[in-house]
């Protein structure tokens, strides 16, 4: 075995080994109560794991039995996957770019606005039926349960670290100066002058199911939360995507190798002699 090849199939081994980190971001995802309810963003990522995991098993294959055909075949799969690796990557950062926390005087937590994402992001969530299968999802777990007893007065809510979900979903705007009764149960105070109101304070509603599920403030919340997640998951696929590279490149060498050698039909049986 030359050591390209040797090589190649050491370096496909090790990306095998890598794929699974990347099955495991995806799965990972799909646990996340944030990400649970938005099936469109976690399946390319565990689709492109598996899609990595079987061309590294190929190339192993293909580079240690000096089969030829299977090393071709595996090094045009590979450059097909290199390129919507990267193109997927490019494509997670770019529509992650965008949003960020509102920091709050006095405020321990963050508000979010819908408007400072990405419009793609925006239209997933601003779709009906998407937002109803995430609204109803994010009712059915429970996310706000519980933020009454953690923090049963005000200055307690305003010092503590709520989630950007917890921040957009299960407390009204600030900006709409609703009386704090606790966590999750809010009054209108009267001292917001309507005509500058955020539209989120006519959503609002104390009813324990409906909170503020509604509101572009939990639209915003659940990007954010996303966000952070697929930039996890981005950083490592950049990791995989340089070994991918490198395999990649190896095994162009081991496939030179084995024309240069006559190992066309490859296998076992197949010797070139000086």
């Amino acid at each position: 075995m030359g050591f390209s090849n040797l090589l190649s199939g050491v370096l496909n081994f090790v990306t095998f080994v890598l794929s699974i980190p990347i099955i495991g971001a995806g799965i990972w995802l799909a646990k996340q109560h944030n990400t649970v309810c938005v099936r469109f963003l976690q399946w390319p990522v565990i689709i492109i794991g598996v899609f990595i995991l079987l061309v590294s098993l190929a190339g192993v294959f293909g580079a240690w039995c000096r089969v030829s055909c299977l090393l071709w075949l595996y090094l045009f799969v590979m450059f097909v996957l290199i390129l919507l690796l990267f193109v997927f990557t490019i494509f997670a950062f770019a529509v992650t770019n965008a949003g960020a926390g509102q920091a709050l005087s006095g405020k321990g937590y963050k508000e979010y606005h819908l408007g400072d994402y990405s419009a793609w992001l925006q239209r997933r969530v601003n779709n009906p039926s998407n937002w109803n299968t995430i609204n109803s999802c994010l009712s059915d777990a429970k996310v706000c349960n519980g933020l009454d007893n953690q923090y049963p007065t005000l200055a307690q809510f305003n010092a503590s670290s709520l989630t950007p979900i917890e921040s957009g979903c299960c407390k009204p705007p600030s900006s709409c100066g609703f009386a704090f009764v606790n966590a999750t149960y809010w009054n209108e105070s009267g001292t917001t002058p309507p005509a500058s109101a955020d539209p989120d304070c006519k959503v609002w509603s104390n009813t324990a199911t409906d909170l503020c599920f509604n509101c572009t403030s939990c639209k915003a919340g659940v990007l954010q939360e996303i966000k952070q997640d697929w930039r996890k998951v981005a950083i490592v696929n950049i990791v995989m995507l340089v070994f991918l590279i490198i395999a990649y490149s190896v095994g162009c060498c081991a496939f030179r190798s084995n024309r240069r050698n006559g190992a066309y039909g490859g296998g076992y049986g197949k010797q070139s002699y000086p």
